[in-house]
C-alpha cells in the first residue's frame, strides 16, 4: 500500500511508540504479556482508517492519535476475549494469550486493555471518540449473542445477516473512521458521514472473510470453518434461498450434524459454489465497496484521498 505509506507512514510510526507507552504495564507478568502483544500486533488496519479519516475530514492532532489508540486497544481486547470465548490457541499463527497463560489471565488482560483505552479518553477529555467507540462494543456484543442465538436455528435470512455484521465487524470500522473525522473536527456531520463510510467498508470486510471460507487460496487457515461452527454467511444462505427442498434440507442436516466431517463440509462448499453463492456474495461486496467510493469521491482529489481508495481497495482484493 504505497499511497498509504506514503500519505501517513510518518504518523503510523509515531503511533506505534505512542501505542506502545500506552499498554506499559505495572507489574512484570502484565508488562511481559504486552511485550507479547505488541510484537505480535497485526496489520493496524484500524488506525490507517482513523488517520485517513482525519487526514480528509481536517488534518491529523494529537487527538487522531489518541482515537488510534483507543480505537486499537478496544480491537486488540476484543481478539483476545474472542479467541476465550473461542478456545482458540493460535492467533495469526502464533500462540495466544489464552495458551500461552491461560484464560483466566487472558480475560484480566483485556479487561486491562479495554480500561485504558477508556483512561486515556478520559484524562484527555475526549468524551465524543469515547462515546463513538462505546457504541461500536456495545453494538459488537450485540452482534456476536445474535448470531450465536441463530446458529442454533440455522434460521437466518439475509437481513438479518446483514444485521449481524454490520453490528459484530463493520462497527468497529466505522467507528475508526468516524473517531478519526471527530479528532479533526467538530462538525457532527462530517463525523457522521465518515462512520457511515466504515460501515460499508466494514460490511465488505466481513464478506470478503465469508469468501474465504470458500475459497482454494493457502490463507493460513482451512476452508470450512465457518460450516464447522454453524455460521450462516452470505452465500450459505443464497444457497438455501435458491436450492430445491432436498439439497435444503441435506445442507442443514450436515451443518447441524456433520459439521466436523471434513467430506460432508467439501460438499457443502461443493452446492454453494455450484448455486452461484459464491457469485452473489462477491456482487454484494462489490457493491458496498462502490457505494465507499462513491462517498469518498464527494471530497476534493488529494494524497489523503487517494490513499483510501487505496485502502478499501485492500480490504476487497486482500490474499489473507
Amino acid at each position: 500500500m504505497k499511497l498509504v505509506k506514503h500519505a501517513i507512514g510518518s504518523e503510523l510510526d509515531i503511533f506505534e511508540k505512542k501505542f506502545s507507552e500506552s499498554v506499559k504495564g505495572s507489574n512484570p507478568l502484565l508488562d511481559r504479556i504486552m511485550q507479547f502483544i505488541i510484537r505480535r500486533k497485526g496489520k493496524q488496519m484500524r488506525p490507517m482508517f482513523v488517520f485517513l479519516s482525519a487526514q480528509i475530514a481536517g488534518g491529523i492532532s494529537e487527538r487522531t492519535y489518541r482515537a488510534a489508540s483507543l480505537i486499537e486497544l478496544l480491537h486488540t481486547a476484543t481478539l483476545v476475549h474472542d479467541d476465550v470465548v473461542d478456545n482458540a490457541m493460535l492467533r495469526r499463527n502464533f500462540f495466544s494469550i489464552n495458551a500461552l497463560w491461560k484464560n483466566k489471565i487472558a480475560v484480566l488482560v483485556g479487561d486491562y486493555l479495554l480500561s485504558k483505552g477508556l483512561l486515556l479518553s478520559l484524562e484527555n477529555d475526549d468524551h465524543d471518540i469515547l462515546k463513538i467507540t462505546s457504541r461500536a462494543v456495545k453494538e459488537m456484543s450485540e452482534g456476536e449473542l445474535l448470531q450465536m442465538e441463530k446458529a442454533r436455528k440455522l434460521d437466518i435470512r439475509e437481513e438479518v445477516y446483514f444485521e449481524i455484521i454490520r453490528a459484530k465487524t463493520a462497527s468497529l470500522l466505522s467507528a475508526a473512521c468516524s473517531a478519526g473525522a471527530c479528532s479533526a473536527t467538530a462538525s457532527d456531520e462530517v463525523a457522521e458521514f465518515f462512520r457511515l463510510f466504515g460501515e460499508k467498508v466494514g460490511i465488505a470486510f466481513q464478506i470478503k472473510d465469508d469468501l474465504f471460507d470458500y475459497g482454494d487460496e493457502a490463507i493460513g487457515k482451512p476452508t470450512g470453518i465457518d460450516i464447522k461452527e454453524k455460521k450462516m454467511t452470505l452465500p450459505l444462505i443464497y444457497t438455501l434461498q435458491k436450492a430445491d427442498t432436498a439439497t435444503r434440507r441435506k445442507i442443514i442436516y450436515i451443518v447441524k450434524n456433520q459439521n466436523t466431517d471434513r467430506a460432508k463440509v467439501n460438499e457443502v462448499i461443493a452446492l454453494v459454489k455450484h448455486h452461484g453463492g459464491i457469485e452473489y456474495a462477491y456482487r454484494k461486496m462489490k457493491d458496498y465497496q462502490a457505494e465507499a467510493m462513491e462517498m469518498l469521491a464527494t471530497y476534493p482529489d488529494s494524497e489523503a484521498r487517494r490513499a483510501m481508495e487505496e485502502l478499501v481497495s485492500y480490504v476487497i482484493e486482500r490474499k489473507y
